[in-house]
């Protein structure tokens, strides 16, 4: 199965998605919420609404099934070690850790990286197409990759 896809179907785990990757945040978070998990939203970085989508602070204290963590590396260090201590108490739950800048190899710098299950880095390249790396970590090693090209749809309506 297409490691896209098992991210789709997660019980557990963490994901980390870098890039401002819209499109597929939502891809996931929809497909969560379908499923009938409880989510909690620390903000929106796009447009999802659902009887189960929750807005708030994941250290309040409450139960949810997955959560949606707003910019997690751009954060300043003590809140960083805030976060990673509260992801290792919860690893029974489901995170979408949603970075807006784009970081891919340099995940080897945080400390978080020894909690991710999955790194999927988003570029839209600046020659009309858009690339999606996606790896799987364990106790922050990579253990598998893969790369997914597409073709914007401006590039191939203009190409000759």
């Amino acid at each position: 199965m297409p490691m896209l896809k098992e991210i789709l179907n997660l019980e557990k785990g963490t994901v980390l998605l870098t890039g401002n990757a819209k499109r597929l945040g939502r891809i996931y978070l929809k497909s969560w919420l379908n499923r009938g998990l409880t989510v909690l939203a620390e903000g929106m970085p796009f447009e999802l609404s659902s009887e189960n989508l929750f807005i708030g602070s994941p250290y309040e204290g409450f139960s949810f099934d997955a959560y949606l963590i707003l910019d997690p590396l751009s954060r300043p260090k003590p809140e960083r070690e805030k976060l990673r201590r509260w992801l290792e108490e919860h690893r029974d739950r489901l995170f979408l850790l949603y970075e807006r800048r784009y970081i891919k190899d340099s995940i080897t710098r945080y400390g978080i990286k020894e909690l991710i299950d999955y790194l999927i880095a988003y570029r839209r390249e600046t020659v009309g197409f858009e690339r999606v790396d996606v790896y799987k970590l364990e106790k922050g090693k990579i253990i598998e990759r893969k790369s997914y090209i597409r073709r914007t749809p401006d590039e191939e309506r203009f190409r000759v």
